[in-house]
């Protein structure tokens, strides 16, 4: 079994030029766009704060500068807050920062796939083991999804993913895993395809994009060939890794929501402002009104 190292780090890619969003992602990125009064980076990024993570690795690309503005303090809002007495806008900005050091940015300059974006954070990471959080998906439940798959690799070690269950109809749009022997909260993994043909996928549990990995990935993404729509594909590091290390999946029970989709995005607001005391009372019978009209 891989030694159980303490899970400190994660990584966060987020060079995607966001096109499914254009024109809004022409001069604001992706993961900067709002759900609710939050942007979607900063869902993510909680998820990985409330796992225990310490050190927070961002992936950039061109035109992403603004999301290491966010992670910064921004000395005149502040003070003009402060000559106004804003302290609870105060509070709640520096609460949100994170500590001096602990954040990370550092470039992808091509677009060469999630595989890359990768390996760009290889020494950041170092020799240790990380996890890693695609920023498009969002995601609600009663215990975080990166918090449940920790006290699973605390248990395991290795290699963790997090899965959720799908239409058995629909497995062929996804990642699907192999289910093996039982695991408190999941499963050992017996098999990943990728996006498998029709009728031929060896489950319906497919990866939701949480994962926890060990830093062999990186040489192996070092010399990996280009595979779908000509990129490195991290699917296919982690196939040549699992010949070598183990690999248990967690199965998250909770809402995901695909912000990179247009209606992912939008189902994102309605559920995470249904769920603010403050939002609720004044949206809650507008949209029962807007969806009886449909009727």
């Amino acid at each position: 079994m891989v030694q159980r190292n303490k899970l400190r780090k994660a990584v966060f890619p987020v060079a995607g030029l966001g096109t499914r969003f254009l024109p809004a992602t022409k001069a604001v990125p992706k993961e900067m766009l709002t759900v609710v009064d939050k942007p979607v980076i900063q869902y993510v990024v909680d998820e990985a704060v409330e796992a225990g993570i310490e050190h927070f690795v961002f992936i950039t690309g061109r035109g992403k500068g603004v999301i290491e503005d966010y992670f910064d303090i921004q000395f005149e809002l502040e003070q003009t807050l402060k000559s106004r007495n804003k302290n609870a806008e105060l509070t709640l900005l520096s609460g949100l920062l994170p500590k001096a050091g602990t954040a990370s940015f550092t470039r992808q300059q091509e677009p060469l796939g999630l595989g890359h974006a990768v390996w760009c954070a290889r020494d950041i990471v170092g020799n240790d083991p990380f996890a890693l959080l695609l920023p498009d998906m969002i995601m609600r439940g009663e215990k975080g999804c990166m918090k449940g798959m920790v006290e699973l690799y605390e248990k395991t070690g290795g290699n963790v993913i997090a899965v959720e269950e799908c239409a058995p109809e629909h497995a062929h749009k996804y990642g699907i895993v192999g289910v093996g022997q039982t695991l408190e909260g999941g499963f050992h993994i017996t098999e990943m395809v990728e996006k498998p043909a029709k009728g031929t996928a060896p489950s319906n549990f497919f990866i939701n994009g949480r994962y926890i990995l060990q830093p062999e990935i990186f040489a192996i993404l070092e010399t990996q060939e280009r595979g779908a729509g000509n990129e490195i594909q991290l699917t296919d590091g982690m196939l040549k890794l699992a010949k070598e290390q183990a690999f248990a999946a967690y199965h998250f029970k909770g809402d995901t929501f695909d912000c990179g989709a247009k209606d992912g995005f939008i189902l994102a607001n309605v559920a995470f402002a249904l769920d603010r005391a403050d939002i609720r009372p004044t949206v809650e019978e507008p949209l029962k009104a807007l969806l009886a009209a449909l009727k």
